[in-house]
């Protein structure tokens, strides 16, 4: 037979009420004490009170299955991420908060289980997408399923000190520079649009390259296009990464501001079967705030002495192999760093070499970031270098010069004109094609070898350039 016992209250030593019993109403604790669980223990029975139990230590950073009764800080700086509800009970409570302030740029979605509804919707998941957004859901019933009780949009504080905020371009999703460190690619017009500012002005200093389209490739024993315009700069708070030779000890500051960004094209070679007093196009100028960098110059195309010269720009154009006469000296290549910069964009052209006697010749390379273009000679008429940075993460190399073109029919006589590292178009010969520079390096097109009629070919187009800046997030 099982025993009861029963009493009024428990006291403990100096007469403090530890339980009593009024009626059917039992008193713990007397008031001012502290009531807490053995740790191990857990409670039934006594409800929620609207509130959840933080997972500080458990931060969220890909999909998850959330509890109920739990709120979770999900961390979207690497990546958009889902939060799947768990089945829900009259009661269950959810709450999640915006860890980095990144749900405006890699929102969160919210899932719920099976054919659950979200504010009496069970076919669209919701989207959150505010900077430091918050909220808590609760479970009512199956018509309204989960609905909201709390949302908020706030910053958490750091010690005073916030980063910047900013949205356009392509954002960096890995986690090579998204640890402190983000990056904007910019392929096409946008807008690099900063939100929030720094409050410790050191930290408003962002890093930037700017590269410009391409220049064009000339035809018949033509040039090559130069590469578009390559600048960089950087600041202390923006290491580290390894930067080009050519990076700038000071970047852009940035406020809370709208900033357009151009990205140039890169131009069209000279096309086939055209007139021969045809031009090659100059690359367009890519800008970020006050950085512009310089399209690339047109290649010299012949046979016209008007057009045989090499265009000025980021990078200079080669020249053509034809002299006019023919006894008169080789055409001036087109120059680089036009217009100057403190530190130069860009380098010289090559000047095309012609042989009278049996009217074979190369064309010179167009000039690159880091680099000359090559003459027409039989050490090589290749584009110029172009320029390495790891400002994404990876290295990267940008504003290669195009090839020249080689001698007329026949096997070639010199090594296959290349275009420089940095997305230069190979020069053409007759035992290979001419190349284009490659899209968003600024790399110059190759110029196209000689013969007659419409077999010289058509001169290879520029590459577009590329915008990418670089920032402190956290």
């Amino acid at each position: 037979m099982a025993s009861t016992i029963k009493v009024d209250n428990v006291q403990n030593t100096p007469g403090t009420n530890i339980v009593s019993k009024c009626g059917t109403d039992v008193t713990l604790g007397a008031s001012g004490d502290t009531v807490a669980l053995a740790s191990g223990a857990s409670q039934t029975g006594f409800g929620r009170t609207g509130t959840v139990d933080w997972q500080t230590g458990d931060i969220k950073t890909a999909t998850f299955t959330a509890a109920t009764g739990k709120g979770y800080f999900c961390n979207t700086t690497g990546g958009v991420l889902t939060v799947n509800l768990p089945a829900g009970s009259a009661g269950d409570i959810v709450g999640l908060k915006d860890y980095a302030g990144t749900w405006d740029s890699n929102a969160i979605t919210i899932a719920p289980d099976g054919s659950e509804k979200i504010g009496g919707d069970n076919v669209t998941d919701p989207t959150i997408e505010n900077e430091g957004g918050s909220l808590l859901l609760v479970y009512v019933d199956g018509t309204q399923g989960w609905l909201t009780t709390q949302e908020s949009v706030t910053t958490s504080p750091t010690g005073g000190e916030n980063f910047i905020v900013a949205t356009g371009g392509t954002p960096c999703t890995g986690a090579i520079v998204c640890t402190n460190y983000k990056q904007h690619t910019f392929t096409g017009p946008g807008t690099f649009c900063v939100s929030t500012a720094a409050t410790c002005s050191a930290n408003n200093a962002v890093a930037y390259v700017v590269v410009a389209g391409g220049g064009g490739g000339g035809k018949d024993r033509a040039g090559g296009g130069g590469a578009g315009g390559f600048r960089e700069g950087t600041t202390a708070p923006i290491v580290p990464y390894t930067a080009s030779p050519l990076v700038a000890a000071t970047g852009i500051t940035v406020t809370a501001s709208p900033y357009t960004i151009a990205v140039g094209g890169g131009a069209t070679g000279v096309p086939n079967c055209l007139p021969a007093q045809s031009d090659a196009g100059t690359g367009a100028v890519s800008t970020f705030d006050s950085i512009t960098s310089a399209g690339g110059g047109r290649a010299g195309s012949g046979p016209s002495a008007s057009y045989s010269t090499g265009g000025d720009g980021g990078s200079g154009g080669g020249s053509d192999a034809y002299g006019y006469p023919s006894s008169a000296p080789n055409m001036a290549a087109g120059s680089g760093n036009v217009p100057a910069t403190p530190i130069a964009q860009g380098f010289d052209g090559g000047v095309g070499v012609y042989n009278s006697p049996n009217g074979s010749g190369r064309g010179g390379g167009g000039g690159g970031a880091t680099v000359v273009g090559g003459g027409g000679s039989p050490t090589g008429n290749s584009g110029g270098a172009g320029a390495t940075t790891s400002i994404d993460g990876t290295p990267t190399a940008y504003g290669g010069g195009g090839g020249g073109g080689d001698c007329g029919s026949g096997p070639p006589i010199w090594p296959q004109p290349q275009g420089g590292t940095g997305g230069g178009g190979g020069g053409g010969s007759s035992g290979a094609s001419v190349g284009s520079g490659t899209v968003n390096t600024g790399g110059g097109g190759g110029g196209s070898n000689g013969g007659t009629g419409c077999g010289t070919g058509a001169g290879g187009a520029g590459g577009s350039g590329v915008v990418i800046i670089r920032y402190k997030f956290q």
